[in-house]
């Protein structure tokens, strides 16, 4: 923020959260800027969220939402473009925002609509920046932290900083051109990510189906997939090489299968990590009996079989003994033939074949089967040159991880100084109105 300027003369807001401001803004209470509203019954509006970092979005635009519409539409609360909105349970959080869109949100939250005028993409920022989020945890109250519930009573006397309506618009500007620009950079930096993992997976596939060396013989797998692998390899079914299963989800009400629980339990979100070494969750051994829960000991491979992208087709190393859930399937070499990790780079190098083959199995739709994975037919090179395969897996591995980390940390650093700046402009803490 060096290159920017101060403003020539600050006096004390009057609230500690916030400090010094310009001398020429005006701060006035919430209340005076904005009334709350409450209007129900448009139940054919689009159902609306407010998230933290993108703003009100439509509730349907996110995979990410998992908290499921009432069935009654009806208490829910008209937004308009232009109003405030604020998840009241989350506002501590930075769930506020000016919407743009026409839509309906949770009788849960708090809907404003101005009485003055004002430019709604500064209050907008305004509202989200980091002082003001300190402001709200300071007046949120609660039993526990992520239940903490924003007092109405205390936010409408909220101070709102009030530059001359002309200068809100060049704020405005100067911050949509600066972002424009971080978010440009942000967006590359992260196409670039999803560039190394595509490229990471093409070498997985490649090296898995064709092996290292160039010059080799080649035959027909008979894989439509795979296609052509070194003549020496051999072709089989998985189910020849590693015995497989799933488990289930022991009853939550029963107390006697899960109270002081011991043994590992496991749900399909562990399939996201590179290998699993630990578990959040542990079941009895009534569980294990009665549930009939299999024992699995690594090491092993587990696969997500149902869901969306973030889990089904998705593959870890299982590092501990422990047992699973109804999503994941298990698979447990019993042969001396097939190394863990090439198992698992096999069905890494799988994964869109396994995905696209699940789709359209009748009543397994969206879902792998234990039988489909048992009957998957992998490629398979003599032992030590799996190693060798492993090995070079794990260098070019090593490299993509390293550059895809140093580019998540410059994301990192662009997002902390949009964050910044849009916090220093609309404070006050520098002047903009020569850069527009």
């Amino acid at each position: 923020m060096s290159h920017y300027r101060a403003y020539p003369a600050y006096k004390d807001s009057g609230v500690e959260w916030l400090g010094k401001v310009p001398s020429h803004w005006e701060i006035a209470p919430l209340w005076s800027v904005y009334r709350p509203v409450k209007r129900t019954g448009f139940t054919k509006e689009p159902l609306l969220s407010v998230y933290r970092d993108y703003g009100v979005v439509l509730k349907a635009s996110r995979d990410d939402n998992h908290n499921r519409a009432s069935d009654d539409l009806d208490p829910y609360q008209l937004v308009e473009p232009g109003q405030l909105v604020t998840n009241k349970m989350k506002t501590w959080q930075g769930s506020i925002a000016v919407s743009e869109l026409r839509g309906i949100v949770s009788p849960a939250y708090f809907v404003y609509e101005p009485i003055r005028n004002v430019i709604g993409r500064f209050i907008h920022h305004l509202m989200r920046c980091r002082p003001y989020i300190i402001g709200y945890m300071s007046v949120s109250k609660g039993i526990r932290v992520g239940q903490w519930d924003l007092d109405p009573d205390h936010f409408r006397t909220f101070p709102v900083l009030f530059p001359p309506k002309e200068e809100q618009e060049w704020i405005v500007k100067a911050l949509d051109r600066e972002t424009a620009r971080i978010d440009a950079l942000i967006s590359k930096k992260t196409e670039f990510i999803e560039l190394l993992a595509k490229k990471r997976q093409a070498l997985i596939t490649h090296a898995v189906t064709k092996g290292l060396n160039p010059d080799v013989r080649m035959k027909d797998s008979g894989v439509e997939w795979i296609g052509e692998v070194p003549e020496h390899w051999s072709v089989q079914p998985i189910k020849y090489l590693a015995c497989i299963g799933n488990g289930s989800t022991p009853n939550k009400d029963n107390g006697k299968y899960w109270e002081n629980g011991t043994f590992p339990w496991l749900t399909s979100g562990c399939v996201n990590l590179d290998e699993v070494i630990c578990a959040e969750q542990y079941v009895t051994e009534a569980a294990l009996i009665e549930c009939h829960l299999p024992i699995i000991a690594p090491p092993a491979v587990l696969v997500g079989i149902t869901g969306q992208g973030k889990t089904r087709g998705m593959a870890t190393t299982l590092k501990i003994e422990a047992t699973i859930n109804q999503h994941i399937a298990f698979l447990k070499p019993i042969s001396k033939n097939i190394h863990i990790g090439f198992l698992r780079s096999f069905l890494e190098a799988a994964y869109n074949w396994l995905r696209f083959d699940s789709e359209g199995v009748g009543s397994t739709k969206g879902a792998i089967t234990c039988e489909q994975l048992a009957n998957t037919r992998i490629a398979m090179p003599p032992l030590a040159e799996q190693q060798s395969i492993l090995a070079f897996i794990d260098r070019q591995s090593d490299r993509t991880a390293r550059l895809q980390s140093k580019t998540q940390l410059s994301i990192d650093l662009l997002r902390k100084r949009r964050s910044a700046l849009i916090t220093a402009a609309v404070t006050g803490q520098i002047d903009l109105r020569e850069s527009v």
